[in-house]
């Protein structure tokens, strides 16, 4: 029983593990989505088609932080984005991913080394920003 409290304590004084993928600046991913999050994830070069079920994320610096991210796939979701800067992570505005591979570009005035992207849920086809 001591055992289980220490292990307890233990887990839970330890920092959350970051989820999602973490896409440094100039870089391009596909990947695919298990329960949510990035799955599968390989770096890409830019002009990569777009498998049906995958979805492919590039960041580039564009007036701070662009990211443009496309889905191949008739789901819509939304999803987290964080701006990753000196290691510190930001929670970032991420519109709605549209479906059937309509890319969403999203920009951010402040400059960032990488974007982390994840907790993908599935969205309304209207979506919101």
């Amino acid at each position: 029983m001591k055992l289980l409290v220490a292990l307890s304590l233990l887990l839970a004084a330890s920092p959350a593990q970051a989820t999602g993928l973490t896409v440094k600046m100039g870089e391009t991913w596909l990947f695919t989505l298990k329960n949510g999050e990035p799955a599968n994830a390989r770096k890409v070069p830019a002009s990569a088609t777009i498998p049906k079920g995958q979805i492919k994320v590039a960041v580039r610096a564009m007036l701070g932080t662009g990211m443009t991210i496309t889905n191949n796939s008739p789901i819509a979701y939304t999803f987290r984005a964080e701006l990753i800067s000196g290691g510190k992570a930001t929670l970032a505005r991420s519109c709605t991913l549209p479906s059937k591979a309509r890319p969403a570009f999203e920009q951010w005035p402040q400059k960032a080394d990488a974007i982390r992207v994840g907790a993908f849920k599935v969205a309304d086809e209207d979506g919101h920003c």
